[in-house]
């Protein structure tokens, strides 16, 4: 089962280990249940497409490049203020959930 994500789709994070790191990139997709996060621009794959026909549109044949999925625990967030690759603190006051950066303490974007 998945664990409590602190990154969200449109954050900027940095990949912190494997073939892709010190590179930064935003958050695509999150995949709690698998604990994967998808990034623009890393971890890029290509795949053999074969010409297939689904739903009355014919998807081209040829090779094409995609971004495969990254473990969570391989990527820190940027923070927005101070620009570093941070850890994540949740703070809940009033009901209401505000994630923040560990280094400097700013608020990271609800």
């Amino acid at each position: 089962m998945g664990q409590s994500v602190r990154i969200r789709r449109g954050d900027t994070v940095r990949v912190i280990s494997g073939r892709d790191k010190g590179t930064e990139g935003e958050v695509i997709r999150v995949m709690p249940r698998e604990a994967k996060v998808v990034v623009q621009g890393v971890n890029i794959r290509k795949k053999h497409q074969r010409q297939i026909q689904a739903g009355g549109r014919t998807m081209n044949p040829g090779i094409i490049q995609f971004e495969a999925p990254l473990a969570i625990s391989n990527v820190m967030l940027v923070c927005p203020k101070c620009g570093e690759a941070t850890r994540v603190g949740v703070r809940r006051e009033d009901g209401d959930v505000t994630r923040f950066c560990k280094k400097c303490d700013a608020v990271i974007g609800s």
